[in-house]
């Protein structure tokens, strides 16, 4: 185990649980393999715990923390690592576009709050053309539904818009004991890769994301009355979707399909 808290109180209402678990975090750092001359972000580095060892190793790291107590505290902790370039703001909105350099694309990396992992990830796949790839450490139950695959009950909202623009790939898995306090939930650490060349064609990226929203609103409920009003009987005949299936059994390309379908009405 590292260091605790150092006389620093966990704040519940920044969902803050410090990962201490020295294994946990050398498997970590492993798989995300960070490299000297990358450009890499830490999303609330916390305490450090992993900013210790990023930083020495990409020699210049930005990082972005809320807590005005802990990011005082950053740099006097990591002194003599690396260049620290350290960002005292909400990373919800936050812009990313202003730590490219070179057009260099990021490397995103973050123990996320569970509180604020959800709208975050929509956050940065607004900036997903300035990414290289996201490496995150979430409760286990938000990677699966970044991760599920159609007809499962995972599979949503967040599963079609998160694969539409990602590759999402599960790391590794880590217990709550591995954390101070622990929390009561299993977490994860999953990799997003923003897809260099789409799988998808997508013609119009604001009425999927209203498709799938909509779709998925009351998912019990069939396409045709879930979409009633935005898609009509020959919009579901013309990409032969059958207007009674539910949306979590379509796939991400069957979405964008759709969308592609109902854009010709814009």
């Amino acid at each position: 185990m590292t260091d605790s808290l150092q006389g620093h109180k966990a704040r519940k209402r920044f969902g803050q649980n410090f990962l201490e678990d020295d294994n946990v975090i050398q498997n970590i750092i492993s798989v995300i393999s960070p490299q000297y001359g990358q450009k890499m972000v830490e999303i609330g580095p916390g305490l450090g715990a992993l900013t210790r060892y990023l930083l020495p190793a990409v020699k210049r790291l930005d990082v972005i923390e809320l807590d005005r107590d802990l990011a005082a505290r950053l740099p006097k902790t990591l002194a003599g690592l690396g260049e620290l370039h350290l960002h005292q703001a909400d990373a919800l909105n936050f812009d990313f576009s202003q730590l490219i350099e070179n057009e260099q694309k990021l490397r995103v990396v973050g123990n996320l709050p569970y509180n604020i992992s959800t709208p975050l990830i929509f956050h940065l796949l607004s900036h997903s053309h300035l990414i290289s790839d996201m490496a995150f450490m979430l409760q286990k139950e938000v990677v699966d539904r970044l991760g599920a695959e159609p007809d499962t009950a995972d599979y949503g909202r967040l599963s079609v818009m998160v694969q539409y623009r990602c590759q999402v790939d599960w790391l590794l898995g880590v217990p709550p004991e591995a954390f101070n306090p622990a929390p009561k939930v299993q977490s994860a650490v999953v990799k997003l890769t923003p897809w260099q060349k789409s799988p998808y064609n997508c013609n119009n990226e604001a009425l999927l994301q209203r498709v799938v929203s909509t779709a998925f609103n009351q998912r019990r409920k069939t396409l045709r009355n879930c979409l009633k009003g935005l898609a009509e009987a020959p919009d579901f005949e013309a990409v032969g979707i059958n207007p009674s299936l539910r949306a979590e059994v379509l796939s991400v390309q069957q979405f964008v399909q759709l969308t592609n379908q109902l854009n010709k009405h814009v």
